[in-house]
């Protein structure tokens, strides 16, 4: 009997290991995924760390073998809806520090990257955080869908859109592509478009 309980304790320690080893594993991708939600380095901490405490305290509730990421994702995403509901605003991405931004960059880099920041800000949050997923943490779409609780069609309508709706912005343009008119069939050429060496 006591050596049962023996392995019990030691096989419960090992999996405490494992747990402890995925989540430290997993911080950085869960701060890149905070960031993209709350648009400010300082709540994108605090977010973090709120979702490990309830990783932590919900320890038990994890079951071995399962996606640890989707799971730990789907947690630090609805910490943030909690903390929404709660304060009702958040802050914008403009509030972050130009150094985060800015990494001894030439003036025109700065500059682009000033744009790319204000169109990521422009976009709406769940499109928003499924390109940060797929893009920045390298998730596949079925794991997006699987952390946002979503089809995995809509989590690749979602970072498609995100990604037509940027190309839209940072080439100037205000109005979207779906709004052009079509091409003509013949000539390939949208009406109403003036093309290059026209």
């Amino acid at each position: 009997m006591d050596g049962t309980i023996a392995q019990a304790r030691t096989k419960l320690r090992g999996e405490a290991g494992e747990f402890h080893k995925q989540l430290v594993a997993l911080v950085p991708k869960l701060r890149i995924q905070a960031l993209a939600l709350t648009r400010n380095r300082a709540a994108a901490e605090d977010l973090v760390q709120d979702a490990v405490a309830n990783a932590l305290a919900a320890q038990e509730s994890f079951t071995p073998g399962t996606n640890f990421a989707a799971w730990m994702h789907r947690i630090l995403r609805n910490r943030f809806i909690s903390t929404l509901r709660k304060q009702r605003e958040t802050t914008d991405i403009e509030d972050l520090p130009s150094s985060a931004f800015a990494v001894g960059a030439a003036h025109e880099d700065r500059m682009v990257l000033k744009e790319l920041s204000k169109a990521l800000g422009r976009l709406p949050s769940d499109q928003r955080e499924a390109l940060f997923m797929v893009v920045l943490q390298g998730m596949s779409y079925e794991e997006v869908a699987e952390a946002t609780g979503c089809a995995v069609g809509t989590a690749k309508s979602r970072v498609f859109r995100a990604r037509r709706q940027l190309q839209v912005w940072l080439a100037g343009e205000e109005r979207s592509a779906s709004s052009l008119p079509k091409p003509d069939e013949r000539t390939g050429r949208r009406p109403g478009v003036q093309q290059l060496g026209a």
